[in-house]
């Protein structure tokens, strides 16, 4: 193959280099993806529906009495959705 004068030759990785750069980026992409679709019902979720998650807080504490479950010299609980 004739090259022309005064260019250089391109040096190419070989295919065995590329699919080990491309096996790395799957399995790191794929770890991020797990993470991230672990982290969506914990955190995103009620993050989306504070209304909804507030209303199902409030029936499931109406039903605990606070000076039968808190261990003593412990903060009392707090509104997880309130100011702080």
């Amino acid at each position: 193959m004739d090259r022309v004068p005064g260019t250089r030759r391109i040096r190419v990785a070989p295919a065995r280099a590329m699919s080990r750069s491309l096996r790395t980026a799957l399995i790191f992409g794929g770890f991020i993806s797990l993470i991230g679709a672990a982290f969506y019902p914990i955190y995103f979720w009620p993050l989306m529906r504070l209304e909804k998650c507030k209303k199902e807080q409030a029936i499931n504490r109406a039903v605990i009495v606070q000076e039968d479950v808190q261990p003593p010299r412990l903060k009392v609980w707090s509104d997880p959705f309130g100011q702080k």
